[in-house]
């Protein structure tokens, strides 16, 4: 189902992006963060906001960023403080930054470097914070390595408190926090995704042959959890019973040959989901998960396959979108990101009596 065009598109990113970010802790405005990535130019961080109206997005802040931004997220407890990895030729780097106090001045003064975390040898891929509130630890996740850190932003320092290496053998990618359990993490690795218990920094479960770009927990439903993978679209899995997904959709346009690079769960809706990928479309998904379906016994067949609804498929795109992130503030309306800078909120109202 293809919907008319009703996103509030925001212009300013002058350069190409990847990466946008709900700022969780702001509990006034629906914000966003979006970095850029650009080869030559120097980078920049937009800090977007919705109207009062929900009929304009608005610039609150600009901020200069010295590298390509790859990776970007918002704390979930100051709105104020982000991470970003970045890239500098062959170089990779990770930081903590601080938004300065804005006065109400769009062109702002310069981010404050709270942390860089250097300890990584190997290529950064991705920062994670627990999603749900303040706590004082921090994962990065590099090529071969799983990093702990103890954060302490008020002092600026940040301290490694455990380290476990995937081995010589397998490579890292990205991955997400457990929301329901702090002392869990899934790495997407190789053709795996793996499922580590930080208290021992050791891999607790494993989900085989799934070509992972990226992982999702379901807020609201524990083990649950739903990832973005190549061939197949989208996988919903059990944790607790790893061997088949419980559901499967085909993320993208099955008629464009592309891949499925980014997928959420709705923060409030336990049955929303968004996909995004290659084929310059963003689609919302309804994806019921009875009592019955948490016995996965077999791979998914044809009837479990076909029965959750594209609830739309929104189309306000010329690159691959790369880029997703629901409001938390405002569950009904969320950001998408394409390759080229295009920034765009919809809301989902109109379709959730369907889901």
């Amino acid at each position: 189902m293809q919907g008319a065009s009703t996103g509030i598109v925001y212009g300013g990113l002058k350069y190409q992006a990847r990466c946008i970010a709900d700022v969780r802790a702001d509990p006034d405005h629906t914000t966003f963060l979006a970095g850029t990535l650009s080869l030559k130019e120097e980078n920049e961080v937009h800090l977007i906001r919705l109207s009062a109206s929900g009929s304009e997005l608005v610039c609150e802040g600009l901020f200069y960023h010295p590298n390509e931004i790859w990776d970007l997220k918002s704390c979930p407890y100051d709105p104020r403080i982000f991470s970003t990895v970045f890239t500098s030729g062959e170089t990779y780097g990770a930081s903590i930054w601080k938004i300065p106090e804005l006065y109400g001045q769009s062109n702002s003064p310069q981010l404050e470097q709270l942390v860089s975390l250097d300890e990584h040898t190997f290529k950064i891929k991705c920062i994670l914070w627990w999603p749900l509130g303040k706590h004082d630890k921090l994962i990065s996740i590099d090529e071969g390595n799983l990093f702990l850190w103890s954060l302490d932003s008020s002092n600026k320092r940040a301290k490694v408190i455990s380290q476990e290496s995937v081995g010589m053998l397998h490579n890292l990618s990205g991955g997400a926090w457990d929301p329901h359990d702090r002392n869990a993490v899934a790495a997407i690795c190789d053709s795996s995704l793996q499922c580590w218990d930080l208290r021992t920094m050791k891999r607790a479960n494993t989900i085989e042959h799934a070509h992972v770009r990226d992982v999702d927990y379901n807020p609201k439903r524990q083990h649950i959890l739903a990832t973005a993978e190549d061939e197949s679209g989208i996988h919903i899995w059990d944790l607790r019973m790893p061997k088949f997904p419980l559901k499967e959709l085909p993320g993208i346009c099955i008629a464009i040959f592309g891949r499925t690079w980014a997928v959420r769960h709705n923060p409030e809706y336990d049955n929303l989901i968004l996909s995004a990928g290659t084929d310059s479309t963003v689609n919302l998904w309804s994806v019921k998960i009875a009592s019955d379906d948490s016995t996965p016994e077999s791979p998914v067949d044809s009837s479990r396959r076909l029965t959750d609804p594209l609830l739309n498929s929104y189309t306000d795109y010329e690159d691959s979108i790369y880029g997703l992130a629901w409001s938390s503030r405002e569950p009904s309306v969320f950001a998408s990101l394409s390759y080229d800078g295009r920034v765009v909120v919809e809301s989902v109202r109109p379709y959730m009596q369907k889901k």
